[in-house]
């Protein structure tokens, strides 16, 4: 018993080291941060972290340490330092927020920063809020959703049945769930950039170390096969698709698409595809669904087609064992969503939605015709609600001119929220009166500041 006292003792001793070892750590990785948003560099650097793995994998060895568990470690420490150098990054939300604080002071802001539809949602939504009420709706439920909803959902699906399909409250929280329930912590993702954020977010919160495979506007925003597989390693569980893509526009071509799942396929990971943006889209986007993949998993929503952005309810597709599992940790987290919304979006899928397609479309082709006119540069979006541009001029900081063009009543999203993208930002498609008024001011103050 006294032996076992004893190394009691030891562990708690060397427990409380590595506590005060992480203190210092943080603390260094803290400096760094400043110093590299100084030097405007990004935060994640895989170079360094790649040679730091391989000196991880080597002293395993010397040691006789199981390999797995060091770089689970590693990965959770990596996590810690990228936590602590993104404070005070510029988003899209940070943004909204402050443009929202401004309007509460009573000044005039044009919105091209939040991806929002800016139309009503479909009368359909009107007339079952009315009559939601008497048909009973509003009651403790299925954490999977309402089964008339579910039915309906997954017969506009190939090859799935209602065991297919579970309703969130919004994609969002679609994304975390699949994050959270199939991985661990130390796990790996791989996230093609420029990236809603979200993913990241969720993965950091839940302990996941994030890869990321840069795509440039040279490359047109496309991935080599090259880049995904030497991004992936023994702790790699799942790689993140979102296309049509926030920011770019991007739609992949279809052999690509269909060589990222062959090569998940080959090293079994998940396929996470937000497809939040398929009804704005043109002709060559094809979902995931479509390669049959058992380990895909696909995030839909009524935010955007239906405009229904408030009303906050999504979707999940995949396989019945993975829906299984998000379904307990979403009936833990909030039980069930609300009835009353699920019955709307029963009767929401019952409204034709290709006039706001149309709508967005016509916005997208409006503001590519202003952006082309006051020299940007970009690719033209092949669907979703934005245009990810940058300007001609060099060493050009995005963060800074939305700050400075929020001072003048219009708001836009940063381009180093979307990854390692601080020349550039995200317009967002809107009312196409309020976007040539807010294009305006944001060419005259972009000549002020140049």
């Amino acid at each position: 018993m006294s032996d076992i006292e004893e190394h009691r003792k030891k562990i708690e001793e060397i427990t409380l080291e590595m506590i005060k070892l992480l203190k210092t750590r943080t603390d260094i990785a803290k400096q760094i941060g400043d110093a590299k948003a100084n030097l405007g560099m990004t935060v994640t650097d895989e170079e360094r972290e790649d040679a730091l793995r391989t000196q991880v994998t080597k002293l395993c060895k010397e040691i006789d340490l199981d390999q797995s568990t060091a770089l689970k470690f590693l990965n959770l420490l990596l996590n810690e330092s990228v936590k602590v150098q993104s404070d005070g990054k510029q988003t899209h939300l940070s943004v909204f927020l402050k443009a929202k604080a401004l309007e509460e002071e009573g000044k005039k802001i044009i919105h091209l920063e939040v991806g929002e539809p800016d139309f009503r949602p479909p009368k359909e939504v009107k007339t079952a809020l009315e009559e939601v009420y008497d048909k009973g709706y509003g009651k403790y439920g299925s954490a999977k959703g309402i089964t008339e909803l579910r039915k309906e959902l997954a017969e506009a699906e190939r090859d799935c049945t209602v065991e297919n399909i579970m309703v969130c409250p919004g994609a969002r929280f679609a994304v975390y769930l699949v994050i959270t329930t199939l991985l661990n912590p130390g796990d790996e993702i791989i996230v093609i950039e420029p990236a809603w954020p979200a993913y990241k977010d969720c993965a950091l919160n839940a302990g996941i170390k994030v890869r990321t495979i840069k795509t440039t506007l040279e490359t047109k925003w496309e991935p080599s096969i090259d880049q995904i597989n030497n991004a992936i390693n023994e702790n790699t569980k799942m790689i993140i698709l979102n296309y049509p893509n926030n920011p770019t526009g991007k739609i992949l071509p279809k052999e690509l698409l269909a060589s990222i799942i062959r090569t998940a396929k080959e090293h079994d990971l998940y396929v996470l595809s937000d497809e939040i943006y398929e009804e704005y889209s043109n002709d060559d986007w094809h979902s995931v669904s479509i390669y049959d993949y058992d380990k895909s998993i696909i995030t839909r929503s009524f935010s955007k087609s239906h405009a229904m952005t408030g009303y906050r309810i999504g979707y999940t597709i995949a396989k019945k064992s993975i829906i299984d599992k998000m379904s307990k940790l979403q009936a833990l987290s909030l039980t069930n969503v609300s009835e009353p919304i699920q019955y709307v979006a029963l009767q929401a899928l019952n409204a034709d939605t290709s006039g706001n397609t149309e709508i967005i479309k016509s916005r997208l082709k409006t503001l590519v015709k202003i952006a082309k006119d006051i020299g940007l540069e970009f690719i033209e979006p092949d669907g979703a609600m934005y245009l990810f541009a940058k300007t001609k001029y060099k060493n050009f900081d995005a963060t800074k001119f939305s700050e400075k063009l929020l001072e003048h009543g219009v708001a836009i999203a940063p381009g180093e929220g979307f990854g390692d993208y601080k020349e550039f930002f995200r317009i967002t498609a809107i009312d196409e009166t309020r976007l040539k008024e807010g294009m305006t001011i944001l060419d005259t103050v972009l000549k002020e500041t140049v």
